[in-house]
């Protein structure tokens, strides 16, 4: 979602409640029993035709994948493997070799920096980050410089939350290896000019990797147009379950990476005397994978391909809108970061009140939200604070979330004044 690339839009040709009607936590139980969700930049709520293809999974086709020859085995294999050209339709690319299953975007970023990052960083290299990022997206690259004595370098934000181009650009010199940048910010909503950065790391010939886990549930992922070399999210902020997720990579990279871990799956051969490993991506898939959690993300892209994006796109854009100009009008209350790119995030903090006692009283109003360092501790000491409240928004949210929010913000301001 963008402010400015949806403002053309027709919003109005999103029906909401025929996409909220399909999540079943989101139904209308009667008074009192109505949730007002707004914690999906932490986790999306699962619509019913994942909540299906899960037990009919589990119910008709469960079996291991790859090693067995009976039917039941193909058919679970089958399924599995068609996955990975689903992902490749939601990234726009064509290779399913160039997708690797893992349990989520932490698992994928620490995937790069042991394996590719083990092989092409040395003492004296240089990584850079931005200021915004989360800790999935540091702390690997962290352990990585702890392990070769390389260094790390964080590209300044200002205030409105934005990365500094020019200042990014400064950071780029002859021993940077690697740039890392989030897509959109968790914690903000900021979303990174990741082409045009990319395209500064690529034309130095340095590696870039991006996070996506906060970009794919809010519109189209086009990674060859980006230009980055690696591109990470998690199926559990798409609509899928928990514990699964991808990493894209360019097909040279992968093939020239050593495996990740060592286990079954990921071989050719093995003996005592030496092991010779699959080609990618299964030489990044060690073990027994979680057939499930696979078979439940392809669902929920399957969904999502049914959903009008640039519709979708629209409509949380000018709800965003919506909800900012609520928020701003209440006294007291300040939001961070103002991008005008930014996707459906509002992080924002109240005078009266420290932020987990914002979301204390919320939750007893109905109102799930988030409250915390949100992984992002190095963006909350940029601006001096402790933590901060967070609404997110999904394609699922309408105007009644935002309204109920204001509602019980307004209840948290009398109970504290």
């Amino acid at each position: 979602m963008s402010v400015a690339n949806h403002d053309a839009l027709p919003a109005d040709r999103f029906d909401v409640a025929a996409v909220r009607a399909q999540f079943p936590v989101l139904a209308d139980d009667g008074p009192g029993r109505t949730l007002t969700y707004l914690d999906s930049a932490a986790t999306a709520q699962k619509p019913q035709a994942v909540i299906d293809a899960l037990e009919d999974f589990y119910t008709r086709e469960y079996a291991s994948v790859h090693r067995g020859v009976y039917a039941l085995s193909v058919r679970s294999t089958q399924r599995f493997e068609a996955v990975r050209e689903k992902v490749c339709r939601l990234l726009h690319t064509s290779d399913p070799r160039e997708v690797v299953f893992t349990r989520g975007t932490t698992e994928a970023i620490n995937l790069v920096a042991t394996s590719w990052g083990g092989q092409n960083v040395s003492a004296g290299d240089e990584i850079v980050v931005t200021q915004l990022e989360h800790h999935s997206n540091i702390v690997p690259w962290q352990l990585l410089c702890e392990r070769t004595g390389a260094r790390l370098r964080v590209a300044p934000i200002g205030l409105d939350g934005c990365v500094e181009v020019d200042a990014f650009e400064a950071l780029l010199g002859p021993r940077t290896k690697l740039v890392a940048l989030a897509h959109v910010s968790n914690a903000l909503g900021t979303r990174l000019p990741v082409a045009a950065l990319c395209q500064l790391a690529r034309s130095r010939g340095i590696t870039s990797l991006v996070d996506g886990a906060q970009a794919v549930p809010h519109g189209s992922v086009d990674v060859l147009a980006i230009g980055c070399d690696f591109y990470a999210f998690s199926a559990h902020k798409v609509f899928g379950p928990t514990g699964t997720g991808v990493l894209w990579g360019r097909r040279d990279l992968l093939d020239a990476m050593p495996p990740y871990q060592g286990g079954g799956s990921m071989i050719r051969s093995v003996s005592f005397e030496g092991t010779t490993y699959a080609d990618a991506p299964q030489r990044f898939e060690a073990g027994t994978p979680d057939v499930a959690g696979v078979i439940g993300m392809g669902a929920a892209l399957d969904w999502l391909e049914e959903i009008d994006r640039e519709a979708a796109a629209a409509f949380e854009c000018e709800l965003l809108r919506y909800a900012s100009e609520a928020l701003e009008a209440i006294p007291g209350l300040h939001i961070f970061g103002s991008d005008p790119e930014k996707v459906g995030v509002l992080s924002f903090s109240l005078d009266c009140a420290h932020p987990h006692d914002i979301a204390t009283i919320l939750d007893r109003e109905g109102v799930a939200i988030r409250a915390g360092h949100h992984c992002a501790q190095p963006l909350m000491k940029f601006y001096g604070v402790p933590a901060m409240a967070r609404a997110s928004l999904a394609l699922y949210s309408d105007r009644s979330d935002i309204d109920a929010l204001v509602s019980a913000l307004e209840t948290t301001r009398e109970i504290f004044s």
